[in-house]
């Protein structure tokens, strides 16, 4: 099992603290991850990352999909894993509607089909096998619109990038996980528990399915976002982690349309989901954080004492034996006095 971490998105300034991070990389970490919601980018924290270390991969987690088009992402990417020697993955996520719609000015539509399109227009890119075309329901390549100069021309990337390159989606919807089982070389799911693959495993089987035996759990990387609060006080641990998940189960998302919400119900919390979003969208935001379970917590988070964090981690490592995960990305509480005692419970060696 390999061990990351994901840097801060909601502070008001951005964030990419590098003390922890060449603390991650001295203990043996294998990556780091920025993310972007309405704020600071995903991209440019991983550049600075990448650019001050030597070992550690960095990548992004996730960058929005209908933020820029697919030629930009895969410029972006090539550039980044050129000047950092292989290090970097690239991780999409098609978002939300709100945050499409309402931030970047766009039509939501339809996420799936967007991604598949999306993705493949990457691999063309990266793989250079001839000028990229793509004649798509989101993407024409060439540009085929009735306000089109007709002057565009099929392009061959300039920089020669590496076919190896690994992309990432997140996705948490049934389909959502179908697809990236299909499409792509790894998975973000969110709020998982090591317990619960079965929430996942028929999903990505289906999508497995699809390849014709070219992907499997032995060639798919299963990264889960883990979050982390040490505190020596269970309950002021779990509170970190209760106002994580929360925000997203109450509020990231319409009332009608909440990805997260409909995960913790596939978790088995449908009942405590339901009386969150109601909380949190009549206001009650600190009685909604209060309605979290304390079992979901402890299921789909490292919190506690540092002897609990580690016995906890045991239930990772097994998962991890079987293939259901290949990397826990630590999210919320990373202090620098976190990450050893996660190294030494995963069995991380120092680098």
């Amino acid at each position: 099992m390999k061990l990351g971490f994901q840097l801060e998105r909601f502070g008001a300034q951005p964030a990419a603290p590098m003390d922890l991070v060449l603390g991650a990389e001295k203990l043996g970490f294998d990556s780091v991850w920025s993310s972007e919601s309405w704020g600071s980018d995903a991209v440019s924290p991983v550049a600075w990352v990448l650019a001050r270390t030597t070992r550690i991969r960095a990548g992004t987690a996730i960058m929005q999909i209908p933020a820029r088009t697919p030629a930009m992402t895969a410029m972006t990417a090539m550039t980044l894993n050129a000047f950092s020697g292989g290090r970097f993955i690239l991780g999409l996520g098609p978002s939300g509607p709100q945050v499409v719609e309402g931030w970047h000015g766009v039509a939501y539509g339809n996420p799936l089909e967007r991604t598949r399109e999306y993705i493949g227009i990457i691999r063309k890119i990266v793989e250079r096998a001839e000028p990229l075309t793509h004649a798509g329901r989101y993407y024409q390549i060439p540009y085929q619109g009735t306000d089109a100069s007709g002057l565009g021309k099929p392009l061959k990337s300039i920089i020669h990038g590496d076919p190896a390159l690994k992309i990432y989606l997140a996705a948490i919807t049934p389909a959502g996980i179908r697809n990236a089982a299909e499409l792509a070389d790894g998975i973000f799911p969110i709020f998982m528990s090591p317990e619960r693959f079965d929430v996942l495993e028929k999903h990505l089987a289906a999508g497995f399915d699809r390849t014709g035996g070219k992907r499997n759990l032995a060639n798919f990387d299963i990264c889960p976002f883990v979050p982390v609060a040490l505190n020596d006080d269970l309950d002021t641990a779990r509170l970190v982690v209760k106002q994580h998940l929360g925000f997203y189960i109450g509020g990231m998302g319409a009332r009608e349309k909440n990805f997260y919400k409909d995960y913790a119900t596939r978790l088995g919390y449908g009942a405590a989901a339901a009386q969150i979003q109601d909380l949190f969208l009549s206001g009650r935001r600190k009685e909604a954080i209060g309605a979290v379970p304390n079992e979901l917590v402890d299921e789909v988070a490292l919190a506690g004492p540092a002897q609990r964090i580690s016995a906890r981690l045991q239930s990772w490592k097994t998962a991890a034996e079987k293939r259901q995960v290949d990397t826990l990305i630590l999210t919320t509480g990373i202090t620098p006095d976190v990450l050893p005692i996660v190294a030494t419970a995963a069995g991380v060696s120092p680098a």
